[in-house]
């Protein structure tokens, strides 16, 4: 099944931008610390161009339709310290491509004066992006549809990225994550019993479900919300999980996706104290720097489902490290350090 899901794959150019495969590495002074289970960590910080993260793995296909398509101009949104924003902003830097960003201010309150200024939203500015502030309203998309539509009219060919590079093409990205793990767990001599990473725009968790529905049927895949909208989340993992397998031409049950809540805090970019204890517990222990608002909550939330009994001991679970460290910057007055 797995080579299957490979040749599938394959009917799908992607442009090389992201370093692939990424390292699945064991955390074993995170476990011991913990008791068990076993934990390895996917390092999608690694990907490598502007930082790294985890949408670089969808923007290396969905960039390649935009390429395609004639595009001089990448358009996309999100908030001021948005981890997404920071890898479409660098991609284009690297492609040549203009880039217009949608920053969304109200959703997130300023945790400090360095939120505005540090961090992604300087980088941003480093590769060379154009921002746009626009208050948030709840449609994550509307803003970015509206901005191409501006810049279309100043005779400019844009091409839209959603929040988050979220959509069945970039889910289908982000299946590629299955591939390499099913063959990294392999050499390594073991099977997960789960992938666990943070579940936010959602594409993340269809690609990975779909993939290991189809090339890992023992392991399930768990998604943290960090969003403090679950049901919100849930509905479109299922949404974009069934147009990636459609265009990849799997079926697909919804009853494989699980959207854990809890774990969120008081709201989306809020950072609580389980959240900060999992954020020192990584690095102190394992030298990764997670951030406040998705990998750190991803984390929290695992470490919260291991301390109630979810796996057992002799268990093998991969966390998604999805990058998001140079946020970090923007929160140290947050996390007491």
């Amino acid at each position: 099944m797995l080579a299957d899901l490979e040749a599938r794959l394959a009917r799908f150019q992607r442009l090389g931008l992201a370093h692939l495969p990424t390292p699945l590495e064991p955390m074993k002074r995170l476990s011991a610390h913990l008791g068990g289970p076993r934990l390895w960590v996917k390092r999608e910080d690694c990907t490598g161009v502007g930082l790294g993260g985890n949408k670089l793995r969808k923007l290396d296909y969905v960039l390649h339709d935009a390429l395609a398509s004639g595009a001089d101009t990448l358009v996309s949104g999100g908030v001021v310290q948005s981890n997404s924003q920071r890898q479409v902003a660098a991609a284009a830097a690297r492609l040549g491509l203009d880039c217009h960003l949608a920053v969304y201010h109200g959703r997130v309150a300023p945790p400090n004066a360095a939120y505005e200024t540090s961090g992604n939203a300087l980088l941003n500015r480093l590769f060379g992006a154009t921002l746009h502030d626009v208050p948030w309203t709840g449609d994550r998309n509307g803003a970015i549809r509206d901005l191409a539509h501006r810049l279309t009219e100043t005779g400019r060919k844009p091409y839209v990225i959603p929040y988050g590079v979220s959509n069945p093409l970039g889910a289908v990205a982000y299946a590629t994550t299955v591939v390499e793990i099913a063959r990294q767990s392999a050499a390594l001599d073991f099977v997960p019993s789960a992938i666990v990473h943070c579940s936010g725009s959602a594409a993340t968790q269809s690609g990975l479900a779909v993939g290991a529905a189809h090339a890992l049927p023992d392991t399930r895949v768990v998604g943290i919300d960090i969003d403090a909208e679950p049901e919100r989340v849930h509905a479109d993992v299922i949404a974009y999980a069934k147009g990636a397998a459609d265009l990849l031409d799997l079926p697909f049950d919804p009853a494989c996706t699980e959207v854990v809540a809890g774990h969120a805090g008081p709201a989306y970019g809020i950072a609580h104290e389980a959240t900060i204890e999992a954020i020192k517990l990584a690095g102190r222990l394992e030298a990764l720097a997670l951030d406040p608002v998705y990998s750190g909550k991803g984390l929290a939330g695992m470490i919260a489902l291991i301390h109630a009994g979810r796996w057992p001991a002799d268990s093998d679970l991969v966390y998604i490290h999805t990058g998001g460290t140079p946020s970090l910057f923007a929160y140290g007055d947050s996390l007491g350090l």
